[in-house]
């Protein structure tokens, strides 16, 4: 089984031609896992008008329980159509029941081909933004999901790390689409605070270094600067915020080690310079005990010799 999901400018008006179609897709399939996504890439701009839209289609295969989610990017006002097609090896599957909603509401499709339902929607701003669902019963129950977002902003996963009184520099980026304007917040607490570089001149500077990019550039870091950074880029239907971490350290840090055995070698050095100093005293202490045993010894010899002459003395 296969599912695929491209991206194609149509033109409901007039008849479809080669060049009414513009179809980006590519397979990232798994044989034998089911059904599988495939990448929509980047959809055209058209303008919002009453003949045009792009359209987003999604062939389901006949025999699945999996429901396929796609996400779809939008960065300006565009008309859309949204289709799901049963594959033509399946066209024999009877009294399908098809449903399509927003969220939990219901909505009508619009339009019906034998194996395909669409809806068309004018996406003016974010409100019309979201997921939409089409769901087809029969035997087995199809879905898919489509998702309708503005383009996201990566931030960083990993800290970026510094020192005091050095300079940070943190990066955001848009990828394939182009923001109207970019806005860096700080976080305090759980209020984030817009940065106004024209104010605070000698702490931060931004930088748009091309309309896809922009750099916060902060300067003399102290360890108030420590902590979560937010990037928001402004499309036509929304805003998108991308999130970086900064950890400030101290110079005393990366010296801890250091320290640590600097003083595990002073503490080893007077362990051993004090049982010196105790060995010589127990060894003074053992020397002059000695000594006076042998002074006692000694007083006690002659005590003993003084008493064997006064007795020889009396004998005579």
């Amino acid at each position: 089984s296969e599912s695929v999901i491209t991206a194609q400018t149509v033109n409901r008006q007039t008849q479809r031609s080669p060049s009414d179609h513009w179809v980006l897709e590519h397979d990232v399939s798994t044989p034998g896992l089911g059904p599988t996504t495939q990448e929509l890439k980047q959809a055209t701009k058209e303008n919002v008008s009453n003949r045009t839209f792009v359209e987003y289609v999604v062939l389901l295969p006949g025999v699945s329980r999996t429901s396929i989610e796609k996400n779809i990017t939008l960065d300006s006002a565009t008309g859309i159509e949204l289709s799901c097609r049963l594959d033509h090896k399946y066209s024999n599957l009877k009294n399908l029941q098809v449903t399509w909603k927003r969220g939990n509401e219901t909505i009508r499709h619009i339009n019906k081909t034998e194996n395909s339902w669409s809806i068309q929607l004018r996406i003016l701003d974010n409100s019309s933004l979201g997921s939409y669902s089409c769901t087809l019963k029969s035997e087995e129950e199809l879905s898919a999901v489509f998702n309708l977002q503005v383009p996201k902003i990566e931030g960083k996963e990993k800290p970026i790390v510094s020192y005091e009184g050095d300079t940070a520099v943190m990066i955001c980026k848009s990828f394939g689409y182009t923001p109207i304007a970019w806005t860096w917040y700080m976080t305090n607490g759980s209020e984030q605070i817009a940065i106004n570089d024209s104010l605070l001149a000698d702490k931060y500077a931004i930088n748009t270094v091309s309309a896809n990019v922009t750099h916060l550039k902060i300067l003399k870091l102290t360890k108030e600067d420590d902590g979560v950074y937010w990037c928001e880029a402004a499309f036509e239907l929304g805003k998108s915020k991308g999130k970086l971490t900064l950890k400030v350290l101290s110079f005393m840090v990366p010296l801890k080690p250091f320290l640590a055995i600097v003083a595990e070698a002073v503490i080893l050095v007077t362990l051993v310079f004090l049982y010196e100093i105790y060995s010589k005293r127990k060894e003074k202490c053992a020397e002059e005990e000695k000594e006076f045993d042998q002074a006692e010894q000694l007083k006690s010899e002659e005590s003993n010799g003084l008493e064997n002459s006064s007795a020889r003395h009396r004998k005579i």
